[in-house]
């Protein structure tokens, strides 16, 4: 729903621009050469797709992940500029922009942690001790960039139709607590006492991006657009400090692959023309 709320808030501020596109003299738009600045806002829905490796110290214990996908959605906004080079009806340039965004997920998902007790003979061998641990994993996009060529058409002389594609950046902010709760077990074996571990990671990774636009004239030396990317940042791994102290004693790794769609409106002031 909040997915749609945004698109919707997308097309009605187009369908604003393309009014005010009509309502301008389509005798005087100027070339699409040349150097331009802007600010755009909008809207993101992206995916965080976090699973977890617990590696054990100890050889009689083993674990295992769950893992869930989780929308990462949120408002953005910033600004951009670029330059183009129109030839007939192609046109052709480069485009570098920045983003402020609210993007934020919370994929909670779990590590199965199985201990094997063991005891010296002649007492009876225990059961092992299995522990269902929840790893609580928020991720934020606090800022996003890209740097993307440009190619289209001008259909008429007040319209652009495009393709885009380049570099994306940005930073990702983890996040991450493991809870593991005291164990359960009968006698002769002592229960374990459980505890929680938190980490919290920054990394500012690269990737790419892809998209479209449709950019009109407004009048003078400005247009409006609106465009659609889809950002890919890769996988992004963060491993905890070894848990030492816990019952189960070993190292976390937790690794997430994150995916971005970004529809956003703008206006751009071109000089020249």
């Amino acid at each position: 729903m909040k997915n749609l709320r945004i698109l919707g808030l997308a097309v009605v501020a187009f369908l604003g621009i393309t009014s005010m596109a009509s309502a301008a003299d389509a005798g005087a738009a100027p070339s699409w050469t040349g150097w331009y600045i802007g600010a755009n806002a909008g809207g993101g829905w992206g995916h965080s797709n976090p699973g977890a490796v617990f590696k054990p110290t100890s050889r009689f214990d083993s674990a295992a992940a769950d893992s869930t996908s989780k929308a990462m959605s949120g408002a953005l906004g910033g600004f951009q500029a670029g330059y183009n080079v129109q030839t007939g009806t192609f046109l052709f340039g480069f485009e570098t922009d920045i983003q402020i965004t609210s993007q934020k997920s919370d994929a909670p998902s779990a590590v199965i942690l199985t201990s094997q007790n063991l005891c010296l003979e002649p007492c009876v061998q225990p059961p092992p001790t299995v522990t269902k641990a929840p790893l609580d994993y928020v991720q934020k996009l606090p800022w996003l960039g890209t740097f993307r060529g440009r190619i289209g058409m001008t259909p008429s002389e007040n319209w652009l139709v495009y393709a885009t594609g380049g570099l994306a950046y940005g930073e990702v902010k983890t996040n991450a607590t493991l809870t593991v709760a005291p164990g359960v077990c009968l006698a002769p074996c002592t229960p374990t006492p459980g505890g929680s571990i938190t980490g919290n990671f920054s990394q500012t990774r690269a990737g790419w991006v892809v998209g479209a636009g449709v950019e009109t004239w407004l009048g003078g030396h400005w247009s409006g657009k609106v465009e659609y990317l889809h950002v890919d940042l890769g996988n992004i791994d963060n491993t905890f400090a070894p848990i030492a102290t816990y019952p189960f004693s070993g190292t976390l790794r937790a690794s997430t692959r994150f995916t971005d769609d970004i529809v956003r409106v703008g206006v751009n002031y071109r000089f020249g023309g």
